[in-house]
């Protein structure tokens, strides 16, 4: 028998839209510091882009506030078994990025110093280190790479399984199968979330609705320039002589990416004819291209038989980098979205953002710069470094 579903309470602080690793890193973090908080998920609990993630952690960014974020993430993400208090499997396996242009090795050396500025150990290495780093690799185009010993992989379910059960510790009500039907807007002032299973009084709303953000700032007549983009991944056959560590790591150039899963390796490239929308359907049309990159880049992954994958989707911006802060002319509605494929990695630490801009602190870092209204503006804040 399916247990009753728990009634919604008629008010709260804060109500969060979205069960992904931001909304429920915001869930715990708010809840955590006294806040009554309500969280809505139209499906189940990392149902949506989270659960496709491929669960890197790094610091290696161009941008300085992405830096600082992704950082202050890993910093949370190692101690998450002692708040809130949940495995994770981190694990601290290294990201490296290879480079075969003298353009990435240049751009990738600037980053480092910047990096390196901002407490990430970060290195550029030469292409014999790079192969010594990563066994599998081949190439006698490698001109260098990116390294970050410290750079990390976590499961993103247990992550926000986590946050979920110390919001709950805190007396947050999550509720899932619940989609947000209306927001509530008076004289500018956001008064209610509307749901199928009743309303909730509120006067402050967070959006951390992914790919479907723009769905849920248009109900509150704020736009949010967030487009879903799918991206897939594989899964190899388990593989003979694997290496017990390698490094998440990226042929740059092309986009292809591949880390250990179990005894076989995850794997995914970007497909630069794929379209706008919320198919999250698997195909088969974009792996010849992926192939052929592994073949030249590795080969043992050419001669395994895939045993699955998955398509999920990415929240994109227009410059490729998340939006975070306040609504100008709707009181309180705010939102962290378009993390254009990093979201995962810096929801930690945007739960924590978002709690210090409701609560009227001042957070760790200034999000000014990741305003939605940038766009308007034309004050683009382009990340290089994606994936």
């Amino acid at each position: 028998m399916a247990r009753p579903r728990a009634p919604l309470p008629s008010g709260a602080d804060v109500v969060v839209v979205g069960g992904g690793v931001v909304g429920a890193s915001a869930a715990f973090h708010l809840a955590e510091a006294g806040a009554e908080v309500v969280l809505l998920e139209r499906d189940q609990l990392a149902g949506g882009s989270t659960s496709k993630a491929a669960g890197g952690l790094r610091a290696q960014f161009s941008d300085a506030l992405n830096i600082q974020i992704a950082k202050r993430s890993l910093e949370a993400c190692k101690a998450f078994g002692e708040r809130p208090g949940w495995e994770i499997d981190f694990e601290e396996i290294g990201y490296l990025f290879v480079l075969t242009t003298e353009a990435e090795v240049e751009a990738f050396g600037r980053s480092v110093a910047l990096q390196n500025e901002l407490g990430v150990p970060s290195r550029i290495v030469g292409p014999e280190e790079a192969l010594e780093l990563c066994p599998l690799l081949t190439g006698q185009d490698i001109l260098a790479a990116s390294y970050c010993p410290t750079d990390a992989h976590a499961t993103p379910e247990a992550v926000v399984q986590g946050y979920a059960f110390g919001a709950r510790e805190h007396g947050a009500h999550l509720a899932v199968a619940t989609p947000v039907e209306g927001i509530d807007v008076v004289d500018g002032t956001i008064t209610g979330v509307r749901t199928p299973h009743g309303n909730v009084t509120t006067g402050t709303v967070i959006c951390a609705a992914g790919a479907w953000s723009r769905a849920c700032g248009a109900l509150a007549g704020v736009h949010l320039d967030v487009t879903p983009l799918r991206r897939q991944v594989l899964f190899t056959a388990p593989l003979p002589d694997l290496p017990a560590k390698l490094p998440l790591t990226i042929d740059f150039a092309s986009g292809f990416y591949f880390h250990r899963e179990g005894r076989g390796l995850l794997m995914g490239m970007g497909d630069p004819d794929e379209l706008p929308g919320f198919s999250t359907e698997r195909t088969d049309d974009w792996i010849p291209a992926l192939l052929e990159v592994a073949e030249r880049r590795v080969p043992a992954i050419v001669s395994a038989p895939i045993q699955g994958g998955w398509a999920g989707l990415y929240d994109m911006s227009p410059d490729h980098n998340a939006m975070i802060g306040e609504a100008e002319d709707v009181s309180r509605f705010l939102y962290a979205t378009g993390f254009s494929g990093h979201g995962f990695l810096q929801g930690p630490a945007t739960g924590e953002i978002l709690r210090d801009l409701v609560l009227g602190r001042e957070p760790f870092v200034d999000v000014a710069p990741l305003s939605a209204k940038r766009f308007e503006r034309g004050e683009l804040a382009p990340e290089l470094h994606i994936v």
